[in-house]
């Protein structure tokens, strides 16, 4: 069960590792991009070209949808980045129900580990797969595997690097309830520190605010680059309103703060600069609305 690029490594893995992969859950097609085409999911992409069954329920308690589901009589489900299960879907196999998530549970619960984590300046993340209970993100876990984040990652690379980890940590899974040696351990048994979320990135969350380090501006533009990407109201001479500037790459320079946060520095030829409390950040890569993804000269090099 899945949708994502992230999910269809992990059914990839398991298809090509000779697992009887009985059939796949998947949302429905939803339209998209200018013409509104309909767009199949990556998983269900994949699982057509492997010639795997698709189920693409609009709801997860339909009749239908369950009756199909027992029907295939599967000793387990795998979740990875799909839909909050109710019980009489994520009960129903005698093995349970497992889910593969981008963090070191209990850390980072929610729709965006990846994201959080890179914001929160973390140096290590990691995936974790737990058994389905009712409080979501919350059940004992089976497996984890860690990774060190650089220090100029970005979300792009870590989602990259734990699409990989986490479809070997699904195939380890699966053996390990198989071979019934599974130790299941609560996830409050892990950690004694504070918890940190992992909520629904919105675009307010993406709006750069520069009333604070120039690191933790970094950090912020890494945590959405490539997606969504972190964004400010940017106006300089020759504009004749402030443009939304999406931001992909900031260099950080911490100096005695000599100007505003949010105050912009620029010679109009190679640099655009942001004031913050300890420095300021120099803009490397951006994107203007209706123009692709350039470097600061060449958008400065366009401006009269």
């Amino acid at each position: 069960m899945g949708t994502p690029e992230f999910a269809a490594e992990s059914l990839r893995t398991l298809v090509e590792g000779g697992y009887n992969v009985v059939a796949v859950v998947t949302m429905p097609d939803k339209p998209a991009g200018r013409g509104h085409r309909m767009q199949q999911s990556a998983v269900k992409q994949y699982a057509l070209q492997a010639g795997l069954p698709v189920l693409q329920p609009e709801r997860l308690k339909d009749e239908q949808f369950l009756l199909a589901l027992r029907s295939y009589e599967a000793d387990m489900q795998i979740v990875v980045a799909f839909r909050m299960l109710p019980e009489v879907v994520w009960s129903m196999p005698p093995m349970g129900t497992f889910n593969l998530h981008a963090s070191l549970l209990p850390q980072y619960r929610g729709a965006a580990p990846i994201n959080w984590a890179v914001i929160n300046g973390e140096q290590q993340t990691g995936v974790t797969t737990f058994l389905l209970q009712h409080e979501i993100d919350t059940g004992n876990i089976l497996l984890q595997r860690s990774i060190q984040i650089g220090p100029r990652e970005d979300a792009g690379s870590v989602h990259d690097r734990l699409m990989m980890l986490g479809a070997q940590t699904v195939v380890d899974t699966v053996e390990l309830l198989a071979s019934g040696n599974a130790h299941p351990i609560a996830q409050d048994e892990l950690s004694q520190q504070p918890l940190k979320p992992a909520p629904k990135i919105f675009k307010e969350t993406c709006r750069l605010r520069f009333d604070t380090t120039a690191d933790n501006v970094m950090h912020q533009v890494l945590g959405l680059a490539p997606y969504p990407g972190a964004w400010f109201d940017m106006q300089l001479e020759g504009m004749t309103e402030p443009m939304v500037c999406k931001v992909y790459e900031v260099e950080p320079v911490t100096e005695t703060p000599g100007r505003e946060p949010g105050c912009l520095m620029t010679d109009y030829k190679t640099y655009i600069r942001v004031a913050t409390t300890d420095g300021y950040v120099e803009l490397r890569t951006i994107q203007l609305p209706g123009k692709r993804r350039m470097s600061v000269r060449d958008v400065l090099n366009g401006i009269h």
